[in-house]
């Protein structure tokens, strides 16, 4: 059985933070994987939204046509397809919804903290990545796992890009049939499921036969570790983040 140190941040923007059960842990990037810890801590402080930014709850589903969303604090009823508030809906279902601000896509779930929209999303020309930092100095942007859209934060700690159960069943992977795994963390040793994924993809740039973890953790995000962040050369220029590959 493979063991793996792996860093869980907490994987989501703004007032995110405050609700989220995992802790961040962003120590910067490491040689050689360094240890992250998950740690559990539901009363993290919240960092402050970008000014404008609007702060977004998925309160509840009517079937697969509908959500009420709550928006600056204020319920509204928006139908799939449909926008309000710079807001728009692109699918939802009994437990979680889609949604897209100025091009960035993001996933809501029932019972979840709100999500601050950041700034815009990644901008990439087949071999460059560019992030504009969101809150908190995290670079987040939407992607895709297989052709299926997913969000990412991206963690230079972690051994590898890592997935929720939950995210992993959402986007239909095959995880329980992968190689099992040890991770270590602050509360002991966490099993896992090691797999490939077939296709990674953020903007314009795509990777193929990327290692992931999938982990039975509670996660915001997919962290975007080193098994993709190896195959570029990394630069960061005060708020922008830029990924050239090899």
């Amino acid at each position: 059985m493979r063991t793996f140190a792996i860093a869980l941040l907490a994987l989501t923007a703004g007032p995110l933070l405050a609700q989220n059960r995992a802790a961040v842990a962003t120590r910067g990037a490491t040689s050689g994987g360094a240890a992250h810890a998950i740690h559990a801590n539901a009363g993290a402080s919240a960092s402050a939204a970008p000014a404008g930014a609007p702060s977004v709850t998925l309160h509840g589903a009517m079937g697969d046509r509908a959500a009420l969303l709550v928006i600056d604090g204020q319920p509204r009823s928006v139908a799939v397809g449909a926008s309000t508030q710079g807001v728009k809906l692109l699918s939802v279902d009994a437990s979680e919804a889609m949604v897209e601000l100025g091009g960035k896509r993001f996933v809501l779930r029932i019972g979840a903290a709100p999500v601050a929209f950041g700034p815009g999303p990644a901008r990439s020309s087949g071999n460059e990545i560019v992030l504009p930092a969101g809150p908190g100095g995290h670079f987040i942007t939407g992607g895709q796992i297989n052709g299926k859209q997913v969000q990412f934060l991206v963690d230079t700690g972690a051994t590898a890009i890592t997935i929720s159960q939950a995210d992993a069943d959402r986007i239909g992977l095959n995880y329980r049939s992968g190689q099992r795994a040890m991770t270590h963390t602050a509360n002991g040793a966490v099993p896992a499921n090691v797999i490939t994924l077939s296709s990674v993809r953020v903007g314009d740039v795509e990777i193929a036969n990327v290692q992931a973890l999938v982990l039975p953790a509670q996660m915001e995000h997919v962290l975007l570790g080193n098994t993709f962040l190896t195959r570029f050369q990394m630069k960061r220029d005060n708020e922008t983040l830029r990924l050239e590959k090899r």
